[in-house]
């Protein structure tokens, strides 16, 4: 007899999912901590990304990987819930250490079959790949196909994002100081993306904040010629300038399926700094 599949999708909480598709999927999420010097804060639980910015000038936090105790007491609940199978898609390990802690972890639970994905990506890069597969599971795929779609969705997803300082990367380690002081000194606006390995790379350098947000359309508009996409606009803390970047995707004329806004999770506010505008897409097809 066929042994029937509860499946369990499960993310760390820079996948910038909305608490609306989180619900209607079943989504589970890990929360990623940001770290003060008094106490850590639980991402999106404990803490929201107003209460970071209006704190930068005081203390720039560090982010740190979910605790141990909170990635077994959910494994602990799939166990008892009675799940069968799990597929985690974690924040790109060229970027976290969370996919090394969690791939540790679940071979202490050998009872549920799990998969983990390194989404190579993050944002609604991340988000994407986690949407499709609870997608799949809701519409009755089985594991295997699940996971094949996820890893289809990561295989696509195409990430840029341009930030109006570098300060904060800086600080915390993600773009060189002296190309961080160059950048601040000339005005430069590096357009960054993620290569293969998810870390952070210059796509281009603009000079300017104006024509660095037209060059991020620009590239979109490039990349997702003649396809049928999904898209995200993303800000961090810059929701005006959001709504404007996202009507001119919506008059961009491309074959949007679906369109998707929101803002970046405080972990990932800690590394941007105030003022980000990101686009996330990827195509679809029927196998999906």
């Amino acid at each position: 007899m066929k042994t029937v599949e509860k499946i369990a999708i499960l993310t760390d909480s820079s996948s910038d999912l909305s608490d609306e598709i989180i619900a209607e999927y079943g989504i589970n999420i890990l929360p990623l901590l940001v770290v003060y010097k008094n106490k850590a804060y639980k991402d999106r639980i404990e803490i929201k990304p107003q209460q970071v910015y209006d704190l930068l000038e005081t203390e720039i936090p560090k982010t740190s990987l979910p605790s141990i105790g909170d990635v077994k007491a959910i494994f602990d609940r799939f166990k008892k819930e009675n799940y069968t199978h799990v597929l985690v898609i974690t924040v790109s390990s060229g970027l976290s250490g969370t996919y090394g802690m969690l791939n540790m972890i679940c071979k202490e639970y050998t009872d549920m079959k799990i998969k983990l994905i390194d989404s190579k990506s993050l944002s609604m890069g991340l988000g994407f790949t986690v949407y499709e597969a609870a997608k799949a599971v809701k519409n009755g795929k089985n594991f295997d196909e699940t996971c094949s779609i996820a890893e289809k969705v990561r295989n696509k997803n195409q990430l840029f994002f341009v930030i109006k300082t570098l300060k904060y990367l800086k600080a915390g380690g993600r773009i060189g100081k002296v190309e961080a002081s160059l950048g601040e000194i000339m005005n430069i606006k590096p357009i960054i993306s993620i290569d293969e390995d998810g870390v952070y790379y210059s796509y281009a350098k603009i000079l300017g904040w104006h024509k660095a947000v037209r060059k991020l359309l620009d590239i979109f508009e490039e990349k997702a010629s003649n396809k049928r996409i999904n898209v995200a606009v993303m800000n961090g803390g810059d929701a005006e300038e959001a709504e404007e970047l996202l009507k001119k995707v919506k008059a961009s004329g491309m074959n949007i399926n679906e369109i998707f806004t929101g803002q970046i999770s405080p972990s990932l506010v800690v590394h941007t700094g105030p003022g980000l505008l990101g686009l996330t897409f990827y195509e679809i097809d029927d196998n999906l």
